[in-house]
């Protein structure tokens, strides 16, 4: 009886101490597991942000200029903190990311740029745009005529006491890892290139080098690789960003695309399925440059609200499949590897 007695209190004395372990795991539990979902998220590339999300705090008013036989096009923030340069990719020129507007009525505002310059300009960084000679950037003169103009526009403007950081898309990649051999960049951003660094004599004062990629295009990923071994081997900081595909939703497109109603992307979604585009999970089946959907529409007598929104739309589609596109999806861990970097 005694021993029995003694269990029990023993028992009474621990229960509140068990019931708090309990709640405890429990918490634990729910915390790590919607952590995990939102690390899930980011992983797989999963668009959040709405193509207003900055309204009204952070809005675009570039200044346009022509200078040096090409257009640039800028925005400095009221107190900026470092100077972003951005190279478009083939066939893309500095129009494409900004919007449209009498500052800038020639503007084009690709979704996915254009919240490249959002981000950057609610982090208070200086943006400086300017177009390539021809479809691509070459390496000769180009790279002098551009060196040339952002060091005039950061001189002009007062902002050389600032970290000067780059960002390269597919050829713009490529243009910017080698400028930066030739240019003092705090950082670098290569998006879907392995740069030039073959081609390259890669000294140990290198900038900082972020690659944002897309893992299917597997030859890419495996040049990727070796272009890192070569800058840790340097002594270089080095790092990664895998971006992988995603489904589209009915309300995709209206999300990411100013112009485009909430009625026209649950319509486009519905066609894109019955055409068999995307599948039953609503994953793209393929790259959206080799997708017929421009053809389907007309076959559909589905009228966009304005002819031009298909490149905005063929952009969203090319980057759900996630093989080759501009992406602005892992725009905070980009400015958080520029940030990391400042002196």
């Amino acid at each position: 009886m005694w021993k029995r007695g003694n269990k029990s209190k023993t028992w009474k004395r621990q229960l509140p101490i068990l019931i708090t372990s309990f709640i405890f795991v429990v918490f634990l539990l729910v915390f790590l597991f919607s952590n995990n979902t939102q690390e899930t998220s980011v992983s797989f590339g999963l668009p959040k942000q709405k193509w207003n999300s900055f309204e009204p705090f952070v809005q675009t008013h570039p200044t346009v200029e022509f200078r040096n036989g090409t257009n640039i096009i800028w925005q400095i923030p009221d107190s900026p903190k470092a100077v972003l340069f951005l190279a478009h990719g083939c066939n893309g020129q500095a129009i494409n990311f900004w919007d449209k507007s009498p500052r800038c009525p020639n503007c084009v505002g690709l979704p996915e740029e254009r919240l490249i310059v959002l981000h950057a300009l609610a982090r208070k960084f200086a943006v400086l745009t300017i177009s390539s000679a021809g479809r691509c950037w070459t390496f000769g003169e180009e790279m002098k005529i551009v060196k040339n103009i952002i060091s005039w526009w950061v001189q002009k403007n007062k902002l050389e006491h600032l970290n000067l950081v780059a960002l390269g898309a597919s050829s713009g990649g490529y243009f910017v890892s080698v400028l930066a051999s030739v240019l003092k960049f705090s950082s670098i951003t290569l998006m879907i290139a392995e740069g030039m660094f073959d081609q390259m004599d890669v000294k140990e004062n290198y900038p900082p080098t972020l690659f944002v990629h897309m893992p299917k295009d597997v030859y890419r990923q495996r040049k990727i690789d070796e272009n890192m071994e070569v800058l840790r081997n340097k002594g270089v900081d080095v790092a990664e960003i895998e971006c992988m595909e995603f489904p589209l939703s009915p309300n995709f497109l209206a999300d990411r695309i100013p112009g485009i109603e909430q009625s026209v992307s649950a319509k486009l979604f519905e066609l894109f399925q019955h055409k068999g585009f995307i599948d039953e999970n609503g994953y793209m089946k393929n790259d959206g440059r080799k997708t017929r959907w421009k053809s389907a529409l007309r076959e559909n007598k589905i009228v966009l609200p304005d002819e031009r929104l298909a490149n905005h739309i063929q952009e969203e589609l090319n980057l759900a499949y996630a093989y080759h596109e501009m992406t602005s999806l892992h725009s905070d861990q980009i400015f958080k590897w520029f940030e990391s970097h400042m002196s």
